[in-house]
């Protein structure tokens, strides 16, 4: 969540999902707790949504809020689009406009409605307006740079100091594969999900994956939990800190995630995407980042090349201080 002290007005904020495990820690600073805990846990899309719907609608009558901030592309940021729509709050969307075009993508609905229900659209790159403005959403479109961009400058630092991570698994810098598989189009079809492991199985480093729930429960319904195990290193999640040093460090990381394609390009590590598409599309132009899919043989190849970085890399998310341009935007309007 975002917090924004130095504005005129009071801010809040708001935790979804009452299994969220404990906020890590980032060096010896901690992450503030959110002030509310909506107690909405994992539920069908259309049950989750309407329960945070509900609940934030309750919250935004009792605190009168000026500004509804949301971020991403995630149910909660849709349910809060439509509680804050209806009643009197300016509903502000950062990280406005990126567009996969794949419409099966719970994700990209989430982010194309909350687009047509915000009052100020605040884009992280010159392609997200482009895409705003093909929508007839210009006038309501403000230019930021990526906020993301801002918290992995804030923490690379910290964590090539404080994070224990590299020694606690026995691993040199440069010398593994990290991975992570999460995306429901890979999880939920056996044949694209076997397809992905055996690819990491056969790379020429050790491939170190921290394990998304439901990408384990997959594995085991699947009765493919003893074979992952044998092609992978697969350890529990880890927190932030944690994971931006091995993020930082790997030879390459192979991902279905959309923000770790981002991630991976500001810390100039080569990403292969384990999609058919990507709403980051900058990445790939730059030379940062391939799509692969599912397909073994474009995995394998991918993650053996010997890549070379781009001898140019262009800064289409901003220079890493968007939350000060998400802030002064945010006084101009309300003000």
């Amino acid at each position: 969540m975002l917090r924004f002290t130095e504005l005129p007005f009071r801010d809040w904020t708001v935790q979804t999902n009452s299994t969220q495990p404990p906020n890590p820690r980032l060096g010896s600073t901690e992450i503030p707790e959110p002030d509310y805990n909506l107690g909405v846990g994992s539920e069908p899309h259309g049950e989750q949504t309407a329960e945070m719907i509900v609940e934030l609608e309750r919250l935004i009558e009792e605190e009168s809020p000026d500004v509804v901030l949301l971020y991403g592309d995630t149910n909660s940021t849709l349910a809060g689009t439509v509680a804050g729509s209806k009643m009197d709050p300016l509903v502000v969307h950062v990280e406005a406009g990126p567009r996969s075009h794949n419409r099966d993508m719970p994700e990209e609905i989430n982010r194309i409605l909350t687009d047509h229900g915000s009052d100020l659209l605040l884009a992280p790159s010159q392609d997200a307006v482009n895409h705003l403005d093909d929508e007839g959403q210009s006038d309501r479109t403000v230019a930021t740079g990526d906020v993301m961009y801002d918290a992995v400058l804030e923490v690379r630092g910290r964590a090539a100091t404080a994070s224990t991570i590299l020694d606690r698994l026995s691993i040199e810098p440069g010398e593994f594969i990290l991975s992570t598989v999460h995306r429901a189009k890979n999880t939920d079809e056996r044949e694209r999900l076997q397809s992905i492991f055996e690819a990491l199985r056969d790379t020429d480093q050790p491939v170190i994956l921290p394990l998304h729930p439901r990408t384990e429960s997959r594995l085991r319904d699947y009765d493919m939990w003893e074979f992952a195990n044998d092609c992978v290193e697969i350890i529990d999640p880890l927190d932030y800190v944690d994971f931006i040093r091995l993020l930082d460090t790997a030879k390459c990381i192979a991902t279905d995630s959309g923000g770790i394609q981002k991630e991976a390009f500001f810390l100039d590590t080569f990403c292969v995407t384990l999609r058919d598409e990507t709403e980051w599309v900058e990445t790939v132009d730059a030379g940062w980042n391939t799509l692969v899919g599912a397909d073994y043989d474009k995995i394998t190849t991918a993650l053996d090349r010997d890549w070379v970085p781009p001898e140019q890399k262009p800064e289409p998310y901003g220079d890493g201080n968007a939350a000060r341009a998400v802030r002064e935007t945010l006084e101009e309007y309300v003000s």
